[in-house]
């Protein structure tokens, strides 16, 4: 079963598998300046393909050579649409910026891939946008009445406008003029016929890396596209910062007032590649320690830890390793299903999750099992998962999540179902065991997680990172959300508020 899902503020609609529970952001960006000549496209591909993992619907890249724009956009992964021997010639110049997308917003159009280009009266720019914009429906609304034609239903395109209608002189200073009136989580990377500017939201709930491959700078969602491109990791762009780089080099700005940074936990829990540094935390030994402190807050006698591949790999490591419980791959993990694999009939559907993971029996029979997963969602996976280890011949089972229960949606850049289909808001624990058909269940907690973070007790008063999904506690204000609920304040209030924060 597919649920459409309809927005009443822009109309906009995507399809999601009911039996779909993977969480997925909504893309990764990458750019390089001062490569050598018309080597950009193809670095920016190397650094794309490293941030598949953010993104695998689809993905565009944008080159400028001599003031004039190539830009290519294409449904489906990186090395589909940019491993060719020709990029070079297809996409010349010394820079260049890409994107790779899952779609949330607006669904699986080419009109809404990235990186976003447009035409501007100083030139040509263009924009690649990690994250999501919480009062994006409400500019758009406000655009499209002052007369602005939009040709996506992207949030990412709301930014291409307000630096189009921003009156200020200079590229740069239209660009942080725009910026200033968007609100949510974001990391932007755009190109102009001259500079490459790049930007993170004000909390840095988005993360963004600075390196040099050479005389080249670039800028990447996660140092693992560094590493895939022989790029030195020079540092984090900082929340609120906003770099500058041209043939003078880099500069850096901070045009809005100083907040604490409240980096998305999630990063850490699922998103971000194991062997990325996030925010200066090594993303797999946040992982580790996860699972080790979940075996100290849900210990239980069981022969074999069992990962659910691949994320729960790092943190069963430490839950077995906290334990003594010994390590085994019991269940393997499909490679080479593909985005674009078909399932004719519902029958196949249901059997989709032996086609991804299949239970290893050597491993399974017999044994009681301790089941590692990084995170529960609707629970539909979960409950293919265990029945499948269940029907390996394992006794037992015992499955724990190495992040608290998710209560509460997002609106950052997650795609993650509204309240009312999260399983742990909706039942209790002995109801959602019962439901899982699990023998016992566990959560990490909410201080265990940020004890894995090594950042001490959560402090409700200064929270140190964004965890909303686990507490409610949103990070910004959300405004569509508002709106859509029918919010305290007329909207002409509500655009006075905007333009004055």
């Amino acid at each position: 079963m597919r649920h459409l899902i309809a927005d009443p503020v822009i109309h906009r609609e995507h399809w999601r598998d009911a039996d779909d529970d993977t969480l997925r952001l909504e893309c990764g960006v990458c750019g390089v300046w001062g490569a050598d000549e018309d080597a950009a496209s193809a670095i920016v591909a190397l650094g794309l393909h490293a941030l598949q993992h953010r993104g695998q619907e689809a993905c565009g890249i944008a080159s400028v050579k001599d003031s004039r724009f190539h830009t290519e956009r294409h449904m489906g992964l990186v090395g589909e649409a940019f491993g060719g021997a020709d990029l070079a010639t297809r996409m010349p110049g010394r820079a260049a910026v890409g994107h790779t997308r899952y779609s949330t917003a607006g669904g699986s159009f080419l009109r809404n891939i990235q990186p976003m280009f447009a035409d501007l009266d100083s030139g040509g720019i263009a924009v690649a946008h990690n994250g999501n914009l919480t009062n994006f429906h409400y500019l758009r609304k406000q655009l499209v009445g002052e007369g602005s034609i939009f040709q996506s239903t992207s949030d990412s395109e709301v930014i291409l406008h307000l630096i189009a209608r921003s009156r200020k002189a200079k590229i740069v200073d239209r660009f942080i003029d725009a910026i200033g009136r968007i609100e949510g989580g974001y990391a932007l990377v755009c190109q102009t016929r001259f500079k490459m500017i790049g930007a993170r939201d004000p909390l840095g709930i988005r993360p963004l890396v600075l390196g040099k491959i050479g005389e080249a700078w670039v800028l990447a969602s996660e140092t693992c596209a560094l590493d895939t491109i022989g790029a030195t990791f020079v540092r984090v762009v900082e929340h609120g910062e906003v770099v500058i780089i041209d043939e003078k080099g880099l500069r850096s700005l901070k045009p809005f007032p100083s907040r604490a940074a409240r980096p998305c936990l999630f990063e850490y829990v699922y998103f971000s590649r194991p062997d990325s540094v996030v925010n200066g935390r090594s993303v797999y030994g946040v992982r580790k320690r996860m699972g080790q402190g979940l075996a100290r807050e849900h210990g239980v006698e069981a022969d074999v830890v069992v990962p659910v591949p691949d994320s729960g790999v790092p943190a069963a490591l430490g839950y077995a390793q906290e334990s003594g419980i010994p390590y085994e791959m019991g269940i393997i993990r499909s490679h080479y299903l593909g985005r674009t694999f078909i399932q004719p009939s519902q029958a196949t559907r249901q059997k989709g999750v032996r086609m991804k993971h299949s239970p290893n029996r050597s491993v399974l029979e017999g044994k009681r099992v301790v089941l590692i997963d990084d995170s529960i969602v609707r629970g539909t996976t979960s409950v293919k998962l265990v029945r499948a280890v269940r029907a390996a011949g394992a006794t037992e089972v015992h499955l724990r999540s190495a992040s608290p229960p998710i209560l509460y949606p997002d609106f950052y850049g997650i795609d993650m179902p509204e309240r009312d289909q999260l399983i742990a808001a909706n039942m209790t624990l002995e109801e959602m065991r019962q439901h899982l058909e699990v023998d016992s269940l566990g959560f990490l907690s909410v201080d265990g997680l940020y004890a894995a973070m090594e950042a001490g007790p959560r402090d409700p008063k200064t929270p140190q990172f964004t965890d909303h999904y686990f507490t409610g506690e949103y990070p910004t204000r959300l405004l569509d959300r508002e709106i859509e609920e029918g919010g305290r304040e007329e909207p002409q209030r509500q655009l006075s508020l905007l333009v004055s924060a």
